[in-house]
């Protein structure tokens, strides 16, 4: 059995986007702002990659913006809204559970001078729309949400989040690198106005990603990289034409099955005492297990020698308790016996 548990942190390029990547790459290598041939075939092979994108998200074309991932996205996304309010500065709404490159985009932010309210989570991971409510003020320029929390998998209700933003005339963002392609996503049901993606995390390749803009031709974003006018002027440098058509290809390829590592896996941590944490709204692919001792972890792990995270792959670095863990109300011996285990992600759950 495949011993790799650590999907929610990075998949597999597959046999497609492998096959996608080798041809825009050596086949056809050209600039696809170039005007000939070659660079023509090139730009139209991206725009049907925008067109893929977009269809999967309810969305527009030219409202895909290509970036090289989700973490870059997440920082055009508030940096491209904060910096229109340099001078009055604003408010922005979080939540103490985002991805690490959100809560670090919110700090420089508030070093700037900008205010940020992190919303606080149930024990179960939950932000709860009254909270959100609560914390609007006549200055809040932005509200930054996640769809799936990476570590917990726990899925938030979003399009209660997007309904209080729009009766609010509040731009609304959200982190979907763990629920793209893996749940159903509708940006104008929703009320979605911007939303981060990234390759890796559904059989693409590293490196690429997107960011979806509602109306991006007139949203005054700010770029943060200038270049050759490429991606409606927000997102300068060459197109990574390989990269781009790869990303096309994992989303046309995404699976809608459930892979045999999952039955295994299910039946293997019914016999070791565990508890999962995140509540009812769960992704099925991420298990976030805190085991009930040291033994129970030390027996787990002679048994299945799995690669496996504790707390996001973005935490691995760090000596501390994950800040996932700490705020939905672990203690640190609770959060050294707790692990992330992903399986192969599909489409269904």
């Amino acid at each position: 059995m495949n011993n790799y548990f650590d999907y929610a942190a990075s998949t597999p390029v597959s046999t497609p986007v492998l096959k996608a990547i080798e041809f825009w790459s050596n086949d056809n290598f050209a600039n696809p702002s170039a005007s000939h041939k070659d660079g023509v075939n090139a730009s139209k092979a991206i725009q049907k990659t925008r067109e893929v994108i977009a269809n999967k998200l309810g969305a527009m074309p030219s409202e895909i913006i290509f970036t090289s991932g989700a973490s870059e996205s997440n920082n055009l996304a508030i940096k491209g809204v904060a910096f229109q309010h340099l001078e009055s500065k604003g408010h922005i709404i979080t939540s103490s559970i985002e991805h690490k490159c959100i809560l670090n985009t919110c700090s420089y932010l508030e070093k700037l001078g900008f205010e940020v309210t992190y919303l606080q989570p149930t024990s179960d991971g939950i932000i709860k729309p009254d909270s959100l409510y609560a914390a609007i003020q006549n200055n809040t320029i932005l509200i930054t949400i996640h769809h799936i929390n990476n570590e917990l998998g726990t899925i938030q209700t979003i399009e209660e989040f997007g309904a209080i933003a729009f009766d609010n005339n509040i731009p609304f963002h959200t982190d979907a690198a763990q629920s793209f392609c893996k749940v159903d996503i509708d940006v104008d049901d929703m009320d979605i106005d911007m939303l981060s993606l990234s390759g890796h995390k559904i059989y693409g390749p590293k490196g690429v990603g997107a960011l979806y803009v509602r109306d991006a031709r007139n949203s005054g974003l700010v770029p943060l990289i200038h270049g050759g006018g490429q991606e409606n002027g927000l997102r300068g440098g060459t197109s990574p034409t390989p990269l781009i058509i790869g990303l096309g290809a994992a989303v046309n390829h995404f699976p809608k099955t459930k892979s045999e590592q999952h039955q295994e896996f299910e039946r293997i941590i019914r016999n070791y005492s565990v508890v999962r944490n995140g509540g009812n709204s769960l992704l099925d692919t991420t298990w976030n297990i805190t085991f009930d001792s040291d033994s129970e972890v030390n027996k787990f792990f002679s048994e299945h020698p799995w690669l496996v995270s504790q707390g996001s792959a973005c935490n691995a670095m760090s000596n501390t308790p994950s800040h996932v863990l700490t705020a939905i109300g672990l203690n640190e011996s609770e959060a050294r016996r707790t692990y992330r285990i992903s399986l192969p992600p599909y489409h269904g759950t």
